[in-house]
Formats: C-alpha cells, structure tokens, sequence
C-alpha cells in the first residue's frame, strides 16, 4: 500500500494542523506498518519534522495552485492508494480521499472568524466532504455537529481523538520554573492559558475575570499568561489588558515553541481554558499531561475531553470562573488532587493510538478502491 498525506502545514509554527499531521506521521513511523507514506509538504526544510523514511514531495505553498492544480497532478504522476486531507482536498482528486475535519466553527459561529474566512470555509468544506471516501473528525461533540450541519450519516463519521506528544509530560518544575524565567521573564506564580487569540478562546473573558480575582483577593502573587499566536484579534486583547488597570500582571507571550511551552505548562500553578468552542481542545490534555489543575468549559467538546478531572464552567460566567480559580489556588488540597487526576486522564489520550485508527480507516479505503479497480472474471465458456 501507498498512503499519500496532505502535510502543507508542517513548517507553520505549530498551528492545530500542523501538530496533528506531525503528530500522525509520528505515529504512524511508531506503528511501523507495512506500507509506504508520502507526505506533500510546501516547505522544502522539513528535516526531524517528517519521519525518516517517509517520501518528501514538495507542493505549491498558495492553496489555490496547490488544490486546483499541483496536488492533482503530483497524486497521478505518484499513483498512491488514497490522500489523507484537512477540511479541503484538490479539486480534481484522482485517488480517494480521507478527509479531516476538527470542528464546524466557521458554520455555528461564523462572528469567530474574519470577515469571508467562514463563508470561504463552508464552500470548500462541503465540496470536498461531498468527495471524500471517508470522514474522520476529533470527537463525539465534533461527528454529531459535522453530520447536522453537512447532512451526514454520523455512523459514516470516524472518531480519531487526539493525544498529547511525547515531550509534554510531568517533570522538573523546578527545572520547568527556572528556564520559563530565564526564557520568558516569567520570575512569578502564575495562571496560564494556551491558544491563539481568538474570539473563541474567550481570552477576553478571563482577564476580565482574573482581574476581579485580583481585586477581591490582593494577596495572591500570581501572574495571568497568554501563550499563543498574534492574530486579527490581537488589538482587541492588548485594549482588554491596558484598560484592565493591571497591564503589568498580564503578560502575553506570542507563539512559543513546543519546548518552552512544555515548560510554561510545568511551571503554572493552574491552567484555565474558558474557550467557547473547541473541536478538541488539545490544551487541556497537554496541561494534564504535564502535570497540572485545569479549569476549563463546560461547552463543546471539552466536558467529553476534560470528563471529571478538571472544574468545569460556563465560559460566560465571570463569577464562576473567578470562584474556580480561587478555589483551586487557595486550596491545596484540591489543587493536589486535580494534579493527580490530570496525569490519568491525559493516559487515555495518545497520538499512537490515534495513528492506529487512522490507519485502519486508511487499509479500508484502499482495499475496497482496489476491489473496485479489479476488473470481474469473465463467464466461463461452457461446451457445447
């Protein structure tokens, strides 16, 4: 078998597709299954970042030379058995399509998104799932929405979920503390959240409910940490910040990489994620598996992800999220107990496991596409 991925993404700083096609192809090398993988990448070094082994072809980087054109003619000059995709496949696709789609944001909450993004998104969503040989999605919550909103048979949906990689796991927080300090300037206790800026990771929300915590409770000593990349919405949260009247406690790192962020996640005190909507919500299971309390949504997918080891909320509550917060700070205890429960909860999830699903779905659309190709037996000629 040759299994051909889609994988523009790698080289990206690290956006929610790029660690999931990282992650896969990871896994995949793990399992080490008989097959051969091509992975389409549109940055030429992507040395460590694709699996030893695996077949590097180089893409278009402009999506719309990649899916109207270069990707088709690169699927039938390599002839693989199927390509793995993300929301959008080539527009003239001549090997089946396994498609990924993480959430349905763009479509439920379209205010999320710039101005064109969600409308963009619907359209070139919907032709390629109206394509696809198969549909895998990151969660239960995430398959019953895509089927209401695409009109799909939720049982035609796989269920792939994610997992935290190898490097975010308990370690040294002493050691974790000092390298936040010396990298990021970090030298206080501090509250952490993990996500780009965004409308829908509620970022706005909790500093506002942080600094009420602040004001109610002045002798905390912590810090509120905003790790993520700078988007559209960036001045919308640097204004939050500076009429907050506690700029100087607020700290908003941009993008950090996959080692310093280990590192912020050991070294917080509590990790709160008050998103709105998630498909998945890696963050949460990251923050476990290193360790941490976590405070996140009772919305979306995260109740499902989270389940009983984190204090869920309602993201539109400051009065519950500063009450959560307090708690877990001021009470030992607790914090303890929910750092015991993040450690377990974040085993059930692993990117190996998911690869092994992925596969399967993978080994069942190729053979049934070969079954299809292979021409019926002629009748015998019977005597006469």
């Amino acid at each position: 078998m040759r299994f051909s991925v889609d994988a523009h993404a790698i080289g990206r700083r690290l956006t929610g597709n790029e660690v999931y096609i990282r992650s896969l192809l990871n896994g995949f090398a793990q399992l080490n299954p008989d097959a051969e993988f091509l992975a389409y990448v549109s940055e030429p070094d992507v040395n460590g970042w694709v699996p030893p082994g695996f077949v590097k072809r180089l893409v278009a980087g402009n999506r719309y030379w990649r899916l109207g054109i270069d990707l088709a003619v690169r699927l039938r000059r390599d002839r693989p058995d199927l390509i793995h995709v993300q929301y959008n496949g080539p527009l003239l696709c001549p090997v089946p399509m396994v498609v990924t789609v993480h959430d349905v944001s763009f479509i439920e909450h379209p205010e999320y998104f710039p101005p064109g993004q969600a409308w963009q998104l619907r359209l070139s969503t919907g032709n390629t799932l109206r394509r696809a040989a198969k549909i895998l999605t990151i969660s239960e919550f995430s398959r019953q929405r895509l089927s209401r909103a695409f009109g799909l048979d939720p049982e035609e949906i796989v269920v792939t979920p994610l997992g935290a990689q190898q490097h975010f796991r308990p370690g040294n927080r002493a050691q974790a503390i000092e390298r936040v300090r010396r990298t990021l300037g970090i030298d206080r206790p501090f509250l952490l959240t993990v996500g780009d800026l965004q409308p829908r990771k509620n970022q706005l929300g909790l500093i506002r409910a942080y600094c009420e915590l602040v004001r109610s409770h002045p002798q905390l000593p912590h810090l509120l940490v905003l790790a993520g990349k700078e988007t559209w919405f960036t001045p919308r949260i640097r204004g939050e910040v500076r009429r907050s009247g506690l700029a100087e406690r607020i700290r908003l790192t941009g993008f950090v990489g996959e080692e310093d962020l280990a590192a912020l996640y050991s070294a917080a005190d509590l990790f709160v994620f008050p998103s709105y909507y998630e498909g998945f919500g890696l963050p949460v299971i990251e923050a476990m598996a290193c360790g941490r309390a976590v405070i996140c949504s009772n919305t979306s997918s995260l109740p499902e992800v989270a389940d009983a080891a984190a204090i869920l909320v309602d993201p539109g509550s400051t009065a519950e999220i500063v009450r959560a917060m307090r708690d877990v700070l001021l009470d030992a205890e607790l914090r303890e107990r929910l750092e015991r429960h993040s450690v377990q909860r974040a085993r059930l999830f692993n990117w190996r496991e998911t690869a092994r699903r992925t596969l399967e779905v993978y080994y069942t659309v190729a053979e049934g596409h070969r079954r299809n190709l292979t021409p019926a037996p002629e009748p015998a000629r019977v005597a006469r």
